[in-house]
């Protein structure tokens, strides 16, 4: 493995890190309707746990309040049962062939709640950068104490402050996401 690889590969890593903690950060409840609140929650649907979203179709017909059309009539009560049972503090109600989900705002114990849920994701994802970063090092180490071709120590040192480079850009994006969602939470 060359020093390319090595810092491609470190590159590649942390950005999937900061991929993940926005698709957890997208399931976070703040006072406004999003369907990602409720597009992976799990229906038993024929006996076995499918995505809401691949049900019915999920929108947003007001900024407080979420509508769920499934594309089987059949499946409406597995939804709404499934919707109670994912512990969101949300009531879906039938209407028609559709479910109507209306969005509370969150009382300010709860918002605190989130708000460090929020950070302790943020924090994970450091953590998950930072490994990533001993990792590459560890990997270029290697190649500097390799009897065979060693690489040489300029070179290692250049490769080790890119990865130093790359590991504050992720981390200091993770602190520009996490910031953004706790805002979001914070708005009335």
């Amino acid at each position: 493995m060359d020093v390319d690889t090595i810092l491609l590969e470190c590159d590649e890593r942390m950005d999937k890190t900061i991929d993940y903690l926005q698709r957890e950060l997208r399931g976070v409840r703040t006072g406004r309707a999003t369907t990602a609140l409720v597009e992976y929650v799990k229906v038993d649907y024929y006996g076995s746990p499918t995505d809401l979203r691949e049900l019915g179709a999920v929108s947003v017909p007001e900024p407080t309040q979420l509508m769920v059309k499934p594309f089987d009539p059949g499946a409406k009560q597995a939804i709404i049962k499934a919707i109670e049972s994912a512990g969101l503090g949300l009531n879906p109600q039938a209407e028609g062939n559709a479910i109507r989900i209306i969005v509370p705002t969150p009382s300010v114990e709860r918002r605190k709640q989130l708000i460090t849920q929020v950070k302790k994701l943020a924090e994970e994802s450091k953590v998950a950068i930072r490994n990533e970063r001993r990792d590459a090092n560890k990997h270029i180490d290697q190649l500097a104490t390799d009897r065979k071709d060693p690489l040489p120590e300029d070179v290692a040192s250049k490769a080790k402050e890119e990865i130093d480079a790359m590991t504050k850009r992720h981390t200091e994006r993770i602190d520009e996401i996490s910031s953004r969602k706790v805002k979001e939470i914070e708005e009335i």
